[in-house]
This record gives C-alpha cells, structure tokens and sequence, in this order.
C-alpha cells in the first residue's frame, strides 16, 4: 500500500493552487465570506467532503479501500486541510484573511475559497494513483 509522501503533498498544494488563486483574487469571494450565514458555510464545507469523498473513492482509490479505510479518510481530510493552508496563505499574502481582527470572516473566507481549491487539490493527487 502506497502512504502519503512529499510527493503527494506537493500535487496538492499544486492542484489546490491552481484553483484557489482565481478565486482568491476575486472581491466576490471575499464578500460571500463576510456575508454567508453559517448554516450555508457548513453546507459548502460538506459538500466540499461529498465530492472529495466520490472523486477520491473512484479516480485516487479506484473502488479500493475495504483493506485501506484509514488512508482513504485520512488522504480526504489532508487534501482539504492542506488546500486550506494554501487558501490562508494566499489570503494572508493578499491582506484578506483578517485573523486577528475578525477571525469569522476569515474563516468564512477560508470555507469559500478552500472548496473549489480542495476539488483542485484532489484532482491533481489522482494523477498518481494509489
């Protein structure tokens, strides 16, 4: 069984990289982060998870994880915190991720922009398969 290496990591960053600057650059986003109410900030966050989960089981696991459940979840939980990381850096390195002074709208801007980045994320790990 193949772990989770530099390798994979990198893809990550890459994938969640590619999708995030776009958004990130967009004053939408930033707006919907400052404005969407919780229940629809956890609503994106699940179906970031949802597609995470059915891309990751079909294209990275290809229908195999009856012998490597834990990898699977712990590869689907990495790929989004890893996209959030890069998310917040972009953010920080934009001055629009205000965490000291309103960390809910940083968070909210983090939720938004993580979701498009983390299917980025994941596409980018399912070039070397499992």
């Amino acid at each position: 069984m193949k772990h989770f290496n530099l390798e994979d990591a990198s893809q990550i960053m890459i994938g969640a990289f590619a999708l995030a600057v776009p958004v990130s650059f967009s004053e939408e986003a930033w707006s919907i982060g400052e404005s969407l109410p919780l229940i629809n900030l956890a609503m994106l966050f699940a179906l970031s998870m949802l597609f995470l989960t059915f891309f990751a089981y079909g294209s990275v696991f290809q229908g195999n994880i009856r012998q490597r459940a834990l990898a699977f979840v712990a590869r689907l939980f990495l790929a989004y915190f890893i996209a959030a990381v890069v998310v917040a850096l972009l953010l920080v390195a934009l001055d629009k991720f205000p965490l000291a002074s309103e960390p809910a709208t940083a968070l909210k801007r983090l939720i938004v922009i993580t979701m498009p980045a983390s299917m980025g994320a994941i596409i980018v790990d399912s070039f070397d398969k499992e």
